[in-house]
């Protein structure tokens, strides 16, 4: 019994670690590609320009939202044109990378966003929270693979 025991808990430890070890530092240019990537994300986003925000997005990306998710650049130009920019009228977006990774092909990114909106009512609402993102080489160019954010604060 303890040696079925310690056999499950060095298993456990190994597969705990190996994603540790597949994660990589990154070249500092690439970090710094990422990070201006982030910045033309912010850029498009405050020109309420949804076809420049979803040429960031790799043709078969996933966008995850607190209110659903959208599979394809189609399927995330349209929700942001629709619900970020007519609906709510969203601007003043702002976002702070903490971390870039890299596993594998891939770069991973976390951080922080903030945004104004406007209500259905007319007020405004200032939410923010935290976020993570995918990023792969399409040619010379990253693009967003897949996107997800959460909702931390919501307020007038």
């Amino acid at each position: 019994m303890n040696i079925r025991l310690a056999v499950a808990l060095i298993g456990l430890a190994i597969s705990l670690a190996l994603p540790t070890i597949a994660q990589q530092t990154v070249d500092s240019k690439i970090e710094q590609q990422i990070r201006a990537l982030t910045t033309k994300f912010d850029e498009a986003f405050n020109r309420n320009d949804a076809p420049a925000v979803a040429a960031l997005f790799t043709e078969d990306a996933f966008y995850g939202t607190p209110d659903g998710s959208f599979h394809g650049r189609r399927a995330i130009e349209k929700h942001y044109a629709r619900h970020s920019f007519q609906d709510h009228h969203a601007n003043n977006r702002s976002t702070t990378v903490d971390r870039v990774i890299a596993v594998g092909n891939e770069v991973r990114a976390t951080g922080r966003w903030s945004e104004t909106y406007q209500e259905s009512g007319g007020g405004t609402v200032h939410a923010d929270g935290r976020c993570s993102w995918v990023f792969v080489r399409e040619g010379d160019t990253w693009k967003i693979r897949r996107f997800t954010y959460d909702l931390t604060n919501r307020g007038h």
